[in-house]
């Protein structure tokens, strides 16, 4: 019988040698607001949903959904903290698509949506469109369950950093980032070392808690997915792995941007992503529709390896390059049988989760 840490440095095994809430109380009909919910409710940001997306062409597609919000106004920034309304670039009502285009170049837009009722919300592409590193994204903009909003521009977590060209270490650095975790082994950091932003401190945290990936075989696609959904829970339960994450989540506060990645950044970066977007309250469709993204950017780079393949393989391998909702939930069943709930899984790491929604939450 295999134990945890082979099962989890398995599962990485493969994938790095291939890619190289509760209801609301009903209240009186006639009861009048008090002067304090009334100022919160001016003050809460109204906005159910809200996405940028970059397009080909460099024009951008804002979507959201204010209730309640007449009017929506846009305005472009690249400083998420001081978007500055001089000029209007989109406007639209309560719920509405807009395009934006003609803005230029930049390290990053950012857009403010100003509603006629309540507070506005920062958005922008969580992508940042690097070719060097396709899962590199923003884990900022996202809903939690009580209405607040992850704030952008403080974590990120990407796939390897080692072909990074000096134009992205440069936006890098000028996007605030400070610190960079590197969960991988110390064999994959030697094959392909990480090119940091200037001024950017280097932390190793290595989840698997071994010198190298090792060697694994798998003969079926089913027994992919049995490494996949193993090596999953063993991100929770093994020693090292909570050494880690424990580490990143520590370290994810407003003192500075933090970076954390693996080599394709969707299984140990994956958790991590997790682990942090439910510890603020982000709802579980949400966290599984991030984890579920790296396929998405990960398409070009996971056709290129498969293609390489002979045919018969192709399908064994496959699973190891996908990221899959049985995977994930793994984990969160790991967590459930090992402490109970999520709370405890975040008090055993030793995770002040208030004190990380205070520092990474508005609204």
């Amino acid at each position: 019988m295999t134990s945890p840490r082979t099962r989890l440095v398995a599962a990485a095994a493969l994938a790095a040698a291939l890619t190289a809430t509760a209801p609301a109380l009903a209240t009186p009909a006639l009861a009048a607001p008090s002067a304090a919910s009334a100022q919160h409710a001016a003050r809460a940001i109204p906005f159910t949903a809200a996405t940028a997306a970059q397009q080909a062409d460099g024009s951008f597609t804002l979507t959201w959904t204010a209730p309640g919000a007449r009017h929506v106004t846009v305005y472009a920034g690249t400083d998420p903290e001081h978007v500055a309304h001089r000029r209007a670039v989109a406007s639209g009502a309560g719920s509405a698509t807009v395009t934006v285009s003609g803005l230029g170049a930049a390290d990053r837009w950012y857009f403010e949506l100003v509603p006629d009722r309540g507070a506005p919300l920062v958005v922008a592409d969580r992508s940042l469109h690097l070719a060097s590193a396709p899962n590199f994204r923003d884990l900022g903009g996202y809903r939690t369950a009580d209405g607040r909003w992850v704030k952008l521009g403080q974590v990120y977590r990407s796939d390897d950093l080692s072909k990074l060209t000096d134009q992205d270490l440069a936006k890098l650095h000028r996007l605030g980032i400070r610190t960079v975790f590197d969960l991988r082994t110390p064999a994959e950091q030697q094959a392909a070392p990480d090119r940091l932003p200037a001024g950017a401190k280097a932390v190793t945290a290595n989840v698997l808690g071994a010198a190298d990936t090792g060697q694994f075989d798998v003969t079926s696609p089913q027994a992919a997915v049995d490494v996949m959904v193993l090596g999953e829970r063993t991100m929770v339960s093994a020693d090292s792995a909570r050494a880690a994450y424990a580490q990143l989540l520590d370290a994810a506060d407003d003192r500075g941007a933090v970076l954390f990645h693996c080599t394709a950044g969707k299984d140990r970066t994956g958790w991590g992503a997790a682990a942090l977007l439910t510890a603020l309250g982000v709802p579980q469709e949400t966290v599984r529709a991030d984890y579920l993204a790296s396929n998405t950017y990960r398409a070009q780079a996971n056709a290129a390896v498969l293609a390489q393949l002979p045919p018969a393989y192709q399908a064994v391998y496959r699973p190891l390059l996908d990221v899959r909702p049985e995977y994930l939930a793994a984990g969160f069943d790991e967590v459930r049988a090992r402490y109970g709930s999520f709370d405890a899984y975040l008090e055993g790491l030793g995770v002040d989760a208030k004190q990380l929604r205070r520092n990474l939450l508005v609204g």
